[in-house]
């Protein structure tokens, strides 16, 4: 079938890319295949459909790249208001990587093809929101300990993470609809005075 060893991860990556770069709906398997130099038997060998390639290309994107990215971002070791500033620089930097690259703002390949397949494909909708779940978490893990050492009010940890993930993925979302990642740059301050704690953190 002219499978070679690493066919099944030139397929993940081919897939994320384009997906990514274009959408979920106007990528075809023809294209993956082509971008991925594997023929398309080969693409059938590993999956049944662009479905479920979509799913297996966002899980394998986040633990061979993301899970290694936010746990350093949001390492235990680094002030929690940091560890919240530092990330949404991070976005903006890494954006704007793109941009130069791309002539266009990215924005999150998982929130894209969510938001765009959420009320056609049960099967991504579910993959998508583990992966988004994932994130929110760290969010709440960062508060929950800037709470505990007094730089942000108490409250519900949960629900405030979840309004500041809104606001990056929002941001986001809004970034690549206008191409301006203005949007991005005010992250940093912008989710420290959603929590309370502008006034009380001074950038290093």
């Amino acid at each position: 079938m002219g499978r070679t060893s690493n066919a099944k991860e030139k397929l993940l990556e081919a897939a994320l890319d384009l997906i990514w770069e274009r959408s979920y709906g106007v990528v075809t398997i023809d294209a993956i295949c082509e971008k991925a130099g594997v023929k398309k038997g080969s693409f059938y060998y590993f999956f049944e459909s662009k479905s479920a390639l979509a799913v297996a290309a966002l899980e394998a994107d986040w633990n061979e790249c993301g899970k290694q990215k936010w746990d350093t971002l949001f390492s235990a070791s680094v002030a929690p208001l940091d560890r919240i500033r530092d990330f949404f620089k991070h976005v903006y930097d890494s954006q704007a990587e793109l941009q130069k690259e791309h002539g266009q703002v990215l924005g999150c390949p998982c929130f894209s093809v969510g938001s765009e397949t959420s009320t056609q494909d049960e099967t991504i909708r579910l993959k998508v929101q583990e992966i988004l779940q994932r994130q929110i978490r760290y969010f709440e893990s960062a508060i929950r300990d800037a709470q505990a050492g007094g730089s942000v009010p108490p409250g519900d940890a949960a629900a405030k993470a979840k309004c500041l993930f809104a606001l990056f993925e929002g941001s986001l979302g809004q970034a690549r609809i206008q191409n301006d990642l203005e949007f991005l740059r005010i992250l940093p301050e912008s989710a420290l005075g959603m929590l309370g704690a502008a006034a009380a953190h001074t950038s290093s």
